[in-house]
Formats: structure tokens, C-alpha cells, sequence
């Protein structure tokens, strides 16, 4: 078969050529992501409420929700506390893997429609991961931020933007940290009939903060301690903005003048918060990703939605923590590929002072990339950066088939006066064994990562992915490539000597090799 090869080897080199471009096609059909999804074994999530929700409130949406969690066949422990007025967090450990029989994102899915089935609040949960990269403290796991040289145009355009993001089916849990629809009562009174009762604008700030605050009014001593005493009104009395009717000020004349008398009460809304990044506002939108779908979807999903809103000038978007991280990579990976292929061009050039050869030993690898970006395909999994570090590898992996006989052939050729293609001819059937040896040692050595089901498997799985699938597809190509790479490159090596005697004049010294 080889001797057929031989003989049909511009087929061979067509093949070869087929398999470059077959490498630029994969990679830009191949889903693209950060780092795999884990599944650990833990949950953790925020519960996100109106913003006008009490903390009495929310202790009772928290229980509730907490109850959905734990009725989940798949939870084993629940753990939950409120974070403020309208936030709470919950903390999940899942029963072990072989108990439960589905992943962590899974059990997400199942939990997402019982727990919008709350009215005024949303849990929001992702699976704990061993890597996570910067950004805000947010309820889902990417983050997109949006920031404004104003805060108005964030009160504008924020809410289009998380409405728009809302509608992309890829994505879900999207929440938005912009708090500016808290609920307040604004208390206007009038001056000149609160002087008349000698009622002081100070006067009507302490009365109201010893009605809804707290304040320390004495200090209880005993004789292995102190106390202090705190006076607040009981809880049922300032639940209600109505309570607002029914509080008198004391007068300096010790007149009971109802607040009412001098004020009026407005019901309008406030900011709980304005988040900033860089000194400038910022609202930043969070979410997850559905079941299978790669990151770099979402993100382009994203990029377009927010190309449609028409965003004005004075707002910035980028992606933050782990989406920015990403997308920072995707630009980096071929830089990163390009510069470890030049490191061993220069390295191989080195070893066998030539730059012909090094040529011929990297032809090897196109197929290999061909084999990893199908694996990956088949699998359904991402190319992640731990996929990429797969592919690193697969450069020194593959490479040694064309060096095991680009060394023998040289060495035949050199000592033996051999022809180049008797000499890579009798490379090819000697050292075959000790290439299907030293492939298959490392295809089975990657066996384990490929297939493992232990905690955190998921982050190396794709390692073992891309090997085993490089190393197939490179070791069914390259035995018959190499050989037919060798010999044109070693014609055109002939053919570019020549062509450097016939110009070199005649009283050049002619130099040759011992």
C-alpha cells in the first residue's frame, strides 16, 4: 500500500492541502467556551425580590423557596439567609452524582419553573465552579455591563437592553442590578404653619426617626454586665407609609400637634443603590446559559442584540469576569498556536540544520487538528481553553511519527548512499512498530480523561477529547503523507541546489560534505 501511495503521491499531497483547509472550516463551526462546566456537587443561588419588598417579606419568600429547593429529589442539604430588604442567598449541596443520575445544570432546569411560580421574587442558581475569573458579585454566573458618562441614560436605556436580552432563547436568569425603583413616602411640610405650632424642621426628623429607626435611650447595669436599652416602635406600626396619619410631634409647649396638620405625604421612588465601575454609573446584566449551549454563542447572540437597541454614544458596553475573559481568549488562541508551531519550527530547524525538514514534520499536524476539532464535534463539546492546551500537546505528540523517520531516512541516505525514496521507504516499514507503539502509550494514556465521571471530570475531559481524536486521525494520515511531504521537499531541495551551482561562477570554491 505504501508503494501505491508512493506512486500517486500528488493525491497524497492534495489530501494533505484538503486537510489545512478542513482545519480553518472546524474551527470556526466548533462551539467555543472559557473553561467546561463543572458539576462539584454544589449550588449556590440569590433570590432577587421587588424592590419594594420588606424584610418581613422576604424572610417568607426565602422559606418558600427554600421548600421548592429541598422537595427536588436531587438536593441533600439547603441552606439560606437574607442578604437585605429584596435579596436573600441560598446555599445547595447535591447528592452525589450516581444518586441523582443527572448533572447540575440539569437539576437547575427542573428547579427553573417551579420557582418562577413565586410571585414577586426569582431564584436564580448556578453550579459552583472551581475556576471563576473577576467581575461583580452577581446572581448568575457571565456578566455584560453597561456604562454611562451620565446616570440618566442608564435610567433609559438599561431597562431596553435587559428586555431585548430576556428574548434570546440561548441564554436565561437574566437579572439586572439596577435598584432605582425603591418605594418612598416624601414627607412635605409646610413651614410657616409648623413655626406657628414653634414646631422645628429638626424637631420633625427626630420624632419621625424615633417612630421608624432606632434609638438607644438608657443603659441597663448589672452586676456582670451592661445593656443598652433600644426604643423602636413595634413592628405593626411601621409596616404601613399610613402610619405616617396617626405620628404627633410634641411641641416645645407640650401641645400633641398631629404631623398630618403641617405635612403632606407623597409615595414616590428612590435608587437602593447605583453600582459604578470606574468611577462612572454602571448597570451590569447577569445570566446563564441553557442546557448545551456554548458561551461564545451567547456572547455573539448578545453582541447583535445590542447592536439593535441603538444604544447612544455616552454608553459603553463589554462583557465582564468570566464572558470578558473569554472573549479575550478567542482573540489570543491563534496568536498562541502560531507562536507554539514557530517554537518548533525554530527548534526542529536547529536540530537538523535545515529548513526544509521542519517543514516536513510539522505537514503532520494539520490532520491532527483536524482529528481534535472532530472529536469536539462528536462529543458536543466545547473549545474551551482546556481543549486548546489539548492541542498544544498534540504539536509534540504527532510530531515524533515524522521525526522517527525523517531521522532513520537522513541516516540511510548519509551513511548507506541511498536514494531518498528507497531510504524513507525502508523508514517507513522499520519504524513502524515503535510509532504505533509510542501512539497508542499516549491515546490510552488520555483514555482516562476522556472517559472519567469523578468530581470535576468536566474540566478535564476535553484534554483527553482532543488527543485520542488527534492522535487517531494523525496516525491514519500522517504514515502516508510524511513519506510523499519528504520526498517533494527533498526534489525541491535538489532542484534549489542546482540552481545555486549553476549561478555560482567558476572560481568559486565548490564546498562539500565528508
Amino acid at each position: 500500500m505504501l508503494t501505491v501511495v508512493l506512486r500517486h503521491s500528488f493525491i497524497t499531497l492534495m489530501v494533505l492541502l484538503a486537510t489545512i483547509a478542513l482545519n480553518f472550516y472546524l474551527y470556526i463551526k466548533v462551539p467555543k467556551g472559557f473553561f467546561p462546566q463543572q458539576d462539584n456537587g454544589r449550588l449556590g443561588g440569590q433570590i432577587i425580590a421587588d424592590q419594594s419588598t420588606s424584610f418581613q417579606s422576604m424572610n417568607q419568600i426565602l422559606l418558600q423557596m427554600v421548600n421548592i429547593v429541598r422537595a427536588d429529589p436531587a438536593v441533600d442539604i439547603v441552606n439560606g439567609f437574607t442578604g437585605g430588604s429584596n435579596s436573600a442567598r441560598m446555599f445547595i449541596n447535591l447528592k452525589p452524582l450516581n444518586q441523582r443520575k443527572i448533572s447540575a445544570d440539569l437539576v437547575i432546569a427542573r428547579l427553573r419553573p417551579k420557582l418562577n411560580r413565586v410571585p414577586g421574587a426569582m431564584l436564580i442558581l448556578q453550579a459552583n465552579q472551581d475556576i471563576r475569573v473577576g467581575g461583580r458579585m452577581s446572581a448568575a454566573q457571565y456578566q455584560f455591563t453597561m456604562r454611562g458618562d451620565n446616570l440618566q441614560d442608564l435610567v433609559d436605556y438599561a431597562p431596553r437592553m435587559y428586555e431585548q436580552l430576556r428574548r434570546i432563547p440561548i441564554i436565561a436568569d437574566v437579572t439586572s442590578d439596577q435598584q432605582d425603583r425603591g418605594l418612598q413616602s416624601l414627607v412635605t411640610y409646610d413651614r410657616a404653619t409648623a413655626a406657628r405650632f414653634g414646631i422645628s424642621s429638626q424637631l420633625i426628623d427626630n420624632t419621625l426617626y424615633d417612630a421608624f429607626g432606632q434609638r438607644q435611650v438608657s443603659t441597663m447595669f448589672k452586676p456582670m454586665n451592661q445593656y443598652h436599652i433600644i426604643m423602636e416602635a413595634a413592628p405593626a406600626y411601621w409596616q404601613d407609609p399610613a402610619i405616617l396619619r396617626d405620628i404627633y410631634v410634641r411641641s416645645p409647649n407640650s401641645q400633641q400637634v398631629p404631623l398630618s396638620a403641617f405635612a403632606k405625604f407623597t409615595p414616590t421612588t428612590a435608587p437602593l443603590a447605583v453600582a459604578h465601575q470606574g468611577l462612572f454609573p454602571a448597570v451590569t446584566i447577569s445570566f446563564n446559559l441553557q442546557p448545551g449551549i456554548a458561551l461564545g454563542d451567547a456572547v455573539d447572540a448578545i453582541q447583535q442584540v445590542a447592536g439593535k437597541v441603538g444604544l447612544p454614544p455616552t454608553i459603553q458596553t463589554f462583557f465582564a469576569g468570566t464572558a470578558k475573559a473569554y472573549s479575550d481568549s478567542l482573540g489570543s488562541q491563534p496568536i498562541l498556536i502560531a507562536a507554539a508551531l514557530a517554537t518548533v519550527y525554530l527548534v526542529l530547524g536547529m536540530l537538523y540544520e535545515s529548513y526544509i525538514h521542519p517543514i516536513t514534520i510539522l505537514s503532520t499536524l494539520p490532520s491532527a487538528g483536524v482529528g481534535a476539532l472532530l472529536a469536539l464535534m462528536l462529543t458536543k463539546t466545547d473549545l474551551s481553553v482546556i481543549a486548546i492546551i489539548g492541542i498544544i500537546l498534540l504539536i509534540g505528540l504527532v510530531k515524533k511519527n515524522a521525526i522517527i523517520m525523517i531521522d532513520f531516512a537522513l541516516a540511510a541516505e548519509r551513511l548507506e548512499g541511498k536514494s531518498s525514496r528507497d531510504s524513507i521507504f525502508e523508514a517507513c516499514l522499520l519504524r513502524f512498530r515503535p510509532i504505533m507503539m509510542t501512539t497508542f502509550a499516549a491515546m490510552l494514556g488520555a483514555v482516562p480523561l476522556a472517559i472519567g465521571t469523578g468530581t470535576g471530570a468536566e474540566l478535564r475531559r476535553p484534554l483527553g477529547i482532543t488527543i485520542i481524536g488527534g492522535l487517531i486521525v494523525s496516525q491514519a494520515l500522517t504514515l502516508f503523507t510524511t513519506p510523499v511531504v519528504y520526498l517533494y521537499f527533498d526534489r525541491l531541495q535538489h532542484w534549489w541546489t542546482g540552481l545555486h551551482l549553476r549561478r555560482r561562477r567558476p572560481e568559486d570554491p565548490i564546498v562539500t560534505e565528508a
